[in-house]
């Protein structure tokens, strides 16, 4: 087997088993299980496994070295109209793209797909451009974040009730697994070109500005658009008597997950294909190596949705309808944080941002101090989504306090962590949490009669804002130390120079340099 391969397998069992030791001990303990359910489960996490870490490795040997590529391409461009409308085509498309979004689609039952997906993909689209735009005209990323949340919570008051939730949801799942790779190597090949100090921070925010956009567009939908009645139809799990059932239940699935990965893909290959006949970037072995590399994201996400959608997902609806209905439904909120803290590390977009802003700050920003902030945060998340379940408050008692502590401290923390910590947000609420902790949740609303679209749905925006707050916090406590070393050290924002990339597109890197940043994180 490929030694890159092989490490990629190893960290995607290490991050997938945690979450299945955990349901399994809950299978054992508070919520007995048939055995056909289990057995689900276990094949599901093993597909989850090896679909992680086929797309991992076809993420960095394809979509990478094409996002850093087209991003320095980009600032080649003379004239800013260009510019906006590849930008708005390649966000747009790249979205569309994305299998997360395909999944919140198929939950809402009230408004038809495509009109779903469009929307968010043409509010991705528009902000991708203001995102680029932001990078070439040195903007400030805090206060466009201020300004654009502002703006958000604006229009929640005009929208129904009922999209709130929905429009956040959105938002959380355009920055999945398809779309993070490639997003977050546009914002590394734009800074790289650039020689100035805050290069390195503005390679991040990138997602953070996509990610509004879908919000804002949902939200308008819910103005303009009736959608009739929203009817939920819990998940069944099909009776399994042998082996044989479980091996046709998921090779049956299979089908319908390949159809909708390739239709997914063909788009960026596309794209790709077009911008090489454009701009003759890469040499005949740089070719070869992105088709094999999009080849493996393909089939491991083919992988991983399947195993997913089939295994995940009906367990999470049961195993939140059986604790509701038990006599300590209260233990939903422990649980909910436990299965939060875990679940984040089995996101394959999460992993994808780890290893980028390890290498962009060489190393300051380590991958354990982020995975450690992201737990944190979305066991925080999933612990208020369940206290949502259970006592019905309003979204807007967890968002907007949020909203405004994450906003605050983005002037107070170097730049660079108020990129990382928006990005964070967006990757944290993948595949994982639109798959399992939705239907878990959903599976719980439904036991205690509560309203599955506004108690529900608002789990994904959650796990999109905490960790914009635990990762700000981390960067003030890096601030916090930096101020009490000598004159010499600054903060990582001023630290990081960006050498040549253009040189490292072969392999995906970037070139960094630190200056007395080690060890503080």
């Amino acid at each position: 087997m490929n030694e890159k391969l092989r490490e990629k397998i190893r960290e995607s069992l290490q991050s997938v088993l945690p979450i299945t030791c955990i349901v399994m001990l809950l299978c054992f303990t508070l919520v007995p299980m048939e055995i056909g359910a289990l057995s689900l489960f276990v094949c599901g996490a093993l597909l989850l496994i090896i679909g992680m870490g086929l797309f991992q490795l076809g993420a960095e040997t394809a979509m990478t070295p094409f996002g850093q590529g087209l991003g320095g391409s980009l600032l080649g461009l003379k004239s800013v109209i260009p510019t906006a409308v590849i930008c708005f085509l390649v966000g747009t498309i790249i979205t569309v793209s994305e299998p997360d979004l395909q999944v919140l689609a198929e939950q809402v039952a009230s408004i038809p797909n495509s009109v779903i997906i469009w929307s968010v993909a043409v509010g991705s689209g528009a902000f991708m451009v203001a995102a680029v735009l932001r990078i070439v005209f040195h903007l400030d990323l805090g206060r466009m974040l201020a300004v654009l949340y502002l703006f958000v919570f604006i229009l929640t008051a005009f929208a129904p009730s009922e999209f709130t939730a929905v429009a956040f949801d959105a938002g959380g799942v355009t920055t999945g697994p398809m779309t993070v790779p490639f997003i977050m190597a546009i914002g590394v090949g734009l800074s790289s070109q650039r020689s100035d100090r805050e290069g390195a921070s503005d390679s991040f925010g990138l997602l953070a500005l996509c990610s509004i956009g879908p919000v804002i567009m949902i939200l308008l939908l819910g103005i303009f658009y009736d959608p009739g009645e929203a009817l939920y139809e819990s998940v069944d799990i099909i009776s399994i008597s042998t082996t044989h059932d479980i091996a046709a239940y998921f090779i049956g699935a299979f089908p319908r997950y390949a159809r909708e990965v390739t239709i997914s893909m063909l788009p960026v290959m596309g794209a790709f294909l077009l911008f090489q006949l454009l701009s003759r970037r890469y040499r005949r072995r740089q070719i070869l190596k992105i088709a094999i590399g999009f080849i493996y994201t393909a089939l491991g996400l083919m992988i991983f949705l399947t195993g997913v959608n089939v295994g995940f997902a009906p367990v999470g609806n049961l195993l939140g309808e059986e604790i509701a209905s038990s006599a300590f439904r209260w233990m939903l909120i422990p649980i909910g944080i436990v299965i939060g803290y875990y679940i984040v590390k089995a996101e394959p977009a999460v992993q994808i941002l780890n290893e980028q802003v390890e290498d962009i700050t060489g190393g300051t920003i380590s991958r354990r101090t982020m995975n450690l902030g992201l737990s944190a945060g979305v066991a925080a998340a999933v612990g208020l989504s369940m206290l949502r379940v259970l006592t019905g408050i309003s979204i807007y008692w967890i968002l907007i306090p949020g909203y405004a502590l994450a906003i605050g401290l983005s002037f107070l923390v170097p730049p660079i962590f108020v990129g990382v910590a928006f990005d964070s947000g967006g990757v944290a609420s993948g595949t994982m949490t639109s798959a399992f902790l939705l239907p878990l949740a959903m599976g719980a609303c439904t036991a205690l009669g509560g309203n599955v679209i506004t108690d529900a749905f608002g789990i994904i925006a959650s796990v999109s804002m905490t960790p914009l707050i635990a990762i700000q916090l981390i960067g003030l406590i890096y601030a916090l130390k930096s101020s009490k070393r000598p004159a010499a050290a600054y903060p990582v924002s001023d630290d990081i120079v960006l050498e040549d990339a253009g040189a490292g597109l072969e392999d995906g890197a970037v070139s960094e340099t630190l200056t007395d940043g080690e060890g503080l994180i």
